[in-house]
């Protein structure tokens, strides 16, 4: 064995990620934004947790959405950071409810009220796809379900579409996917997903 030498790290030595160096369009396999829970452990939190201090962790730690579990660590909903945010948790103050009181299961969005979308059908498509299913269905996010073994294997998220299409986007506000999905109806159009009809 030898030793390998060692270099200082300069100055405008910066982080690098695949992001940087692969180029993907709207006609690029749907698999290049899928977050796949077999290579990425899924993000969640307990439905009792309180509901403000998820929105100050989420927005501190950039985290757009988290899968909730219950006491059990059963699956039961999927909660954004746009459905935590501050006016929202206003309103609900509003119509009566503690502030310290609310949490995830209140802003939740209930595993029963999801759609998904089946990985064989996934593999097949183009992001353009995945792009116009979520705009027709009028979703922000949708989960990828591997449907011969009852299994949840991934997520797909419009504010991740954007990211990886490098758009130039403001995604911080809940309105923000409406632009998403007028930016990509501005460049070139493929095909809509053919096969699949969400699932429940």
């Amino acid at each position: 064995m030898k030793k390998l030498a060692l270099y200082p790290v300069e100055k405008i030595d910066e982080l690098t990620s695949p992001d940087v160096h692969e180029d993907i369009s709207v006609l690029s396999s749907a698999l290049n934004v899928f977050t796949d829970f077999k290579k990425v452990t899924p993000l969640v939190i307990e439905s009792n947790t309180s509901a403000v201090n998820v929105e100050h962790l989420m927005q501190k730690s950039h985290v757009r959405l988290k899968l909730v579990i219950d006491n059990a660590d059963r699956f039961i909903g999927l909660i954004s950071f746009d459905s935590l945010h501050n006016q929202e948790i206003l309103k609900r103050v509003a119509a009566g409810h503690q502030r310290e009181q609310l949490s995830v299961a209140d802003f939740m969005i209930p595993k029963e009220d999801l759609k998904a979308i089946d990985y064989e059908d996934l593999s097949y498509a183009r992001i353009g796809d995945v792009i116009e299913t979520l705009k027709s269905a009028g979703q922000q996010h949708c989960l990828v379900l591997d449907r011969v073994n009852h299994a949840i294997c991934g997520v797909l998220s419009a504010n991740d579409i954007a990211r990886r299409l490098k758009l130039a986007v403001d995604v911080s506000t809940p309105n923000s996917f409406a632009s998403i999905f007028e930016v990509i109806s501005n460049s070139q159009q493929p095909s809509v997903l053919q096969s699949p009809q969400p699932y429940v």
